[in-house]
C-alpha cells in the first residue's frame, strides 16, 4: 500500500520534524520513502508543509499532488490544502485551533484536540507529536517502535530529555483515536 501524506502548519510547529520522523521510520521498516519539505518565505510563523510518501512498492513519481492524507495543524493549512486531498482520503485536523468544518463530504475527517492534549501533558510544543500519533494510529502506516527509534535519532542529544514526553503524546493520541 502507498501512503501519500501532506503535513501542513505554520513554521515552528514541527511540521518538518513530523515528516522527517515518518521518512526515517519508513526506512527502518524497509519501505520506499520520499520526503520533500516546503517553506514559505518567512521562517517562524510562515507557512510550512512537507510531502511524505511511504510505500511497499517503488515510488514512480516523487510528487504528492493528490495526498491520501492531510494533517492540518491550523485553519490556513486546511483552507489551502483541503481541496487537493484524494477522494476517500483522510484529513486529520487540530480541532483545538481549527473551528470550521471541512467543506468536502467525500473524505474522512478525524478531529483531534491536539493543542489541548499537548497542554494537558504540560508542553504546548508537542502538538506535532499528538498529530503524528493520530496519523500512525488511523493509517497503520508505521509501527510506533520505528517512530520512537527515529525520533531518538533525529533529536539532538541535548533534547533527549523530551523523548518520554514525545512518546506520551504519541500514545495519548493513539488512545484518543481508539
Amino acid at each position: 500500500m502507498m501512503h501519500q501524506f501532506l503535513l501542513a502548519g505554520f513554521g515552528g510547529q514541527g511540521v518538518m520534524l513530523m515528516g522527517k520522523i515518518l521518512a526515517y521510520a519508513g526506512m527502518k521498516e524497509n519501505k520506499q520513502v520520499m520526503y520533500i519539505p516546503s517553506y514559505g518565505s518567512e521562517m517562524r510563523g510562515g507557512t510550512a508543509n512537507c510531502s511524505v510518501i511511504l510505500s511497499e512498492e517503488e515510488i514512480d513519481a516523487p510528487v504528492v499532488s493528490r495526498p491520501t492524507g492531510l494533517v492540518a495543524m491550523n485553519t490556513p493549512s486546511l483552507d489551502k490544502f483541503e481541496s487537493c486531498v484524494s477522494e476517500n482520503g483522510l484529513i486529520i485536523l487540530n480541532s483545538s485551533l481549527i473551528v470550521r468544518e471541512p467543506v468536502r463530504e467525500d473524505i474522512n475527517i478525524i478531529k483531534v484536540p491536539a493543542s489541548d492534549i499537548a497542554k494537558e501533558l504540560g508542553n504546548e510544543r508537542i502538538v506535532n507529536m499528538v498529530l503524528l500519533g493520530a496519523l500512525i494510529s488511523v493509517t497503520n502506516c508505521l509501527k510506533v517502535e520505528s517512530v520512537m527509534e527515529s525520533l531518538k535519532e533525529i533529536l539532538p542529544p541535548h533534547r533527549h530529555d523530551l523523548l518520554p514526553l514525545n512518546q506520551k503524546a504519541i500514545e495519548k493520541a493513539m488512545n484518543y483515536i481508539k
